[in-house]
């Protein structure tokens, strides 16, 4: 049925209404509707610089990505994605209209069943983003944005947004789940605001959001502000920075709504691919083994799949970390191996796996974790010997490397807890909270990085990106950068 390599577009609802019936009852996934666009390399160069998202702002990043992009892409040294898709009710899939009907099977099985029952059902994206109204919400951003332009100028707009683009990785409730709002939520509470106008420092600092007025005591209560540490750093600047005009929080404020919504992304990856694929893997052959689809069509999926799962060795040109297709694959095929034909070490390592319902465990995984504890969980040893994984250890105070792990029982829990650790955000961004204000006299704000593993700021870089929080707090910023004992080691100031 699906056989002839030339595609045309009553081929492709007939493929989308197969591959939707295999993915509910064979699989049981459970997914938002599926809005499938067929684009060309062009407008697929257009959701590469936009992030995937139908819209977004002005702003001069994404022309610069288009750009770079295109560049590459003419010239040969980048190809482009067969598909991308993005967390939205309904999910919507960008597929390119150069793939073969066997590709636009592949991707409709991988994108719109595999991604979009993750993103349905995966309890990040659940509590941590909104897919009803996310499409709605950066119309609201891009029309509010072009407004601030009109009426404060391009520059002004664009220094606002350079500035909150520098910390959008300090602009993210990593604990405290954020409210979902929809276009409309915001627009009437844009109106309320319009009438409080905050445009100096006495009346800003006088309405702080639920602060209380600040008392005239010794200078030991200025550790009461914040209460607590706050590692949200844009939502600390957009709440409380004294002389910031109303505007410019509402920007501050888009573009944390921005961050919190590829969150989840970030701490998914290779779980979220790895299900795509496992996804795609189980309904094409389903397809196949109820007809629809001959010997040939599946040697061409079978070399599209080999490729997405092609793991470069870690001597290659082309080697830049693991493959998150690869891992999360195996291990993902792992537990239902595990729950089908367990061998005595799998009794050891996963005995509430044995004899269990692949299919429910699955499910389970895939809808109760992210990548770091996914890894630490139910890395085993066999994907870790399939995969040839160990661990080497670079310490700077040493000449020589050290093997950190090997294939047996303390090597194998050791690389999963390591490989873990990789994932964990925490590891990727520096820790870095608002500690102190001083309210009495400078305004000053005080941030403390607490270094790990040894990982120090590049003291350039640091600057450069102090001097963004300079420009929105308003006043003096000073950074400490704090040791495992607590020590202080570097002091950067920005005045």
């Amino acid at each position: 049925m699906f056989c002839n390599p030339n595609w045309d577009y009553q081929t492709l609802e007939a493929a989308d209404e197969v591959i939707s019936r295999i993915g509910k009852e064979y699989l049981k996934l459970k997914t938002y509707p599926n809005q499938i666009e067929i684009v060309t390399s062009e407008q697929m160069l257009d959701a590469y610089a936009l992030t995937g998202l139908p819209t977004s702002y002005p702003h001069w990043k994404f022309g610069k990505d288009f750009v770079l992009n295109q560049n590459n892409y003419t010239k040969g040294r980048m190809g482009l994605s067969y598909e991308l898709v993005i967390n939205s009710n309904p999910c919507i899939s960008y597929n390119m209209e150069n793939n073969s009907t066997c590709m636009m099977l592949l991707v409709i099985a991988h994108a719109c069943q595999g991604h979009n029952a993750f993103f349905a059902n995966n309890y990040m994206f659940l509590d941590w983003t909104s897919a009803d109204s996310i499409v709605d919400y950066m119309a609201f951003a891009r029309e509010y944005i072009l407004k601030c332009e009109e009426e404060y100028g391009e520059e002004e707009v664009e220094r606002v947004l350079d500035a909150a683009h520098a910390l959008m990785y300090h602009g993210v409730d990593k604990y405290k789940k954020p409210s979902k709002v929809s276009a409309l939520q915001e627009n009437e509470r844009l109106k309320k605001l319009t009438l409080i106008k905050r445009e100096n420092y006495n009346e800003l600092w006088r309405t702080l959001p639920s602060q209380p007025e600040v008392p005239e005591t010794n200078s030991s209560d200025e550790h009461k502000f914040p209460k607590e540490p706050e590692e949200n750093i844009l939502y600390f600047i957009e709440k409380y920075a004294p002389a910031l005009p109303q505007w410019k929080r509402e920007i501050i404020r888009i573009v944390r709504k921005v961050a919190q919504y590829f969150y989840p992304q970030g701490a998914t990856k290779v779980m979220n691919e790895g299900f795509a694929t496992f996804s795609h893997y189980h309904i094409i052959n389903k397809m196949f083994e109820e007809g629809y689809l001959n010997d040939g069509f599946m040697l061409e999926f079978l070399k599209s799949h080999s490729g997405v799962l092609y793991q470069p060795e870690y001597n290659s040109k082309f080697y830049s970390g693991l493959n998150p297709y690869t891992l999360g694959f195996n291990i993902f095929m792992d537990i239902k191996r595990i729950c089908q034909n367990p061998t005595a070490e799998d009794k050891l390592w996963f005995p509430d796996l044995i004899g269990k319902d692949w299919l429910q465990q699955v499910h389970y995984v895939m809808e109760n974790f992210r990548d770091d504890s996914f890894i630490l969980q139910y890395l085993s040893p066999k994907v870790i010997r399939d995969m040839r994984l160990f661990m080497i250890i670079d310490n700077e105070h040493e000449d020589d490397y050290e093997i950190g792990a090997i294939h047996n029982e303390r090597g194998y829990r050791r690389v999963r807890e390591h490989l873990s650790h990789q994932y964990d955000r925490a590891s990727l961004v520096p820790n870095i909270q608002v500690t102190k204000v001083d309210l009495h006299r400078t305004s000053k704000l005080y941030l403390t990085h607490y270094i790990q593993k040894d990982r120090r700021l590049d003291a350039k870089s640091a600057k450069e990106t102090l001097e963004h929080i300079r420009y929105l707090w308003g006043f003096p910023v000073e950074l400490h950068s704090k040791n495992k004992l607590g020590i202080n080691e570097t002091n950067i100031e920005v005045k």
